[in-house]
């Protein structure tokens, strides 16, 4: 590997990775069904100890298959300020459904305080349904590049 450039990276403390996770709210989710991987980007809520996603569906959502065939699912955020400075987080861990209780916390006022604005991509905006979930925080990674 002596023609090939590299750098190092350093894993990033928890104080840093809890930071970027309230200051950040959309990231890559990965799931996966047997061989077939999907990777959607979707809006997230850190509000200190749990991870909630965010997700819309018409009845007919892939996103929607693939996770229900997802054993662990994987949330990657990453950010480029220039060449010699970036950073990732990966979060890894099952998708739950929230109970009824739960998901009614997340009242229509809440999901506008709690996540981005929903993009909708040539859909009836009436015939979405709008789910929460939590990712489950299995393992939490950081990795980062600075000067």
């Amino acid at each position: 590997m002596d023609k090939i450039s590299y750098e190092y990276t350093f894993g990033m403390d928890d104080a840093d990775i809890d930071d970027i996770l309230r200051e950040h709210e959309v990231g890559v989710l990965a799931l996966a069904d047997d061989a077939t991987a999907y990777a959607v980007p979707v809006a997230f809520h850190y509000d200190g100890s749990s991870l909630y996603i965010r997700l819309t569906s018409d009845g007919s959502s892939t996103k929607m298959a693939f996770l229900e065939a997802t054993a662990d699912a994987c949330l990657c955020l990453y950010d480029i300020e220039r060449a010699d400075t970036y950073w990732s987080i990966i979060v890894r861990g099952p998708l739950q459904e929230l109970s009824d209780e739960e998901q009614s916390a997340f009242d229509e006022t809440a999901v506008n305080e709690s996540f981005r604005q929903l993009p909708v991509f040539d859909q009836d905006v009436e015939a979405l349904d709008v789910e929460i979930y939590e990712l489950e925080m299995e393992a939490v990674t950081g990795r980062e590049r600075g000067t």
